[in-house]
């Protein structure tokens, strides 16, 4: 079916791969919404609509190689086990792809967490604070507490009549356990600058230009940052407004621009000094980025 943007929380199963084994359904799930999904051994690329609540995706079976991106980035990998989970805060859509790298079944439990119930548990934990309160999105990690949260949930969904006290209640402590463990404070409080601490995106950035001729690495800078990889793609997009990746063409290209009106080199070798050997990949990102070739560039000066 086609991909919409963004979807519900009750919907959000039907556009992953697989056979749903089953679904929350009734008044009782009205702050939680659970699904759990058969997956097949292999899935090439498919597309997860953005949903508003809190999204939790947990390994109950099976273990596999999973890659994710966002908005057509750099893949980023991750091997996932009974027990890893992956916890995405709102945001855009982004694609996925895995295989198995055992051969028994496959099975993922999928949890959203009403934005209502989520805000009640920022209020506890943060108080007066909680509107600069921002969930993190982690992949593949294992949290032994939240397992235990999880699989009392599961094993409500697949009862004929659902309690919405204990859906609830075993909701609540959900959210306040992603409050306390999960969640930091913005720059409202704190005055840092993006998503990231500015001292760490200060760190990181003057790396990048150190090195800006080497070839772009999003584990090491990620390892620099303390981070997994997808979170702190997705961080650093939000301090800067570009992924990592991109960031790093700009400050070549602006690199670029300073050797061509500031020196007598050669194209070939600005290209080379940036980090680029194909003069002609060079050429076509700098027109992309100016719109004029580095020659016509360094005429105007």
């Amino acid at each position: 079916m086609p991909v919409p943007e963004t979807t519900s929380a009750e919907a959000l199963h039907r556009y992953a791969v697989g056979r749903t084994i089953a679904a929350s359904r009734g008044p009782a799930w009205r702050d939680v919404q659970l699904s759990v999904l058969a997956l097949p051994p292999v899935a090439e690329i498919f597309t997860m609509p953005a949903v508003t609540e809190p999204f939790i995706a947990w390994t109950t079976a099976g273990e596999a190689e999973t890659q994710e991106r966002e908005n057509g980035g750099p893949w980023l990998t991750s091997r996932v086990k009974k027990g890893s989970m992956f916890l995405t805060a709102a945001g855009a859509p982004y694609d996925f792809r895995y295989r198995t790298l055992t051969p028994e079944p496959y099975e993922v439990v999928l949890v959203l967490l009403s934005v209502p119930l989520f805000e009640e548990a920022l209020a506890e934990v943060f108080g007066a604070n909680a509107p600069s309160a921002r969930l993190r999105d982690v992949s593949g990690f294992e949290d032994p507490h939240l397992v235990a949260l999880l699989q009392a949930l599961k094993y409500e969904v697949v009862r004929p009549a659902a309690s919405r006290l204990y859906v609830r209640g075993f909701g609540q402590a959900i959210a306040v356990h992603l409050a306390r463990q999960y969640t930091a404070l913005t720059e409202d409080v704190r005055g840092e600058t993006s998503g990231l601490p500015g001292f760490k995106l200060r760190r990181i950035t003057d790396w990048m230009a150190e090195h800006l001729a080497e070839e772009f690495c999003l584990a090491r800078l990620a390892e620099q940052a303390g981070m997994s990889e997808f979170h702190f793609n997705r961080l650093f997009k939000r301090a800067t407004g570009v992924p990592p990746s991109q960031y790093q063409i700009r400050l070549r290209l602006d690199t670029a621009r300073r050797l061509l009106r500031e020196t007598k080199k050669s194209v070939i070798t600005v290209a080379n000094d940036v980090g680029y050997s194909n003069p002609s990949h060079f050429a076509q990102l700098f027109r992309k980025e100016t719109g004029l070739s580095p020659t016509d560039y360094r005429r105007q000066r």
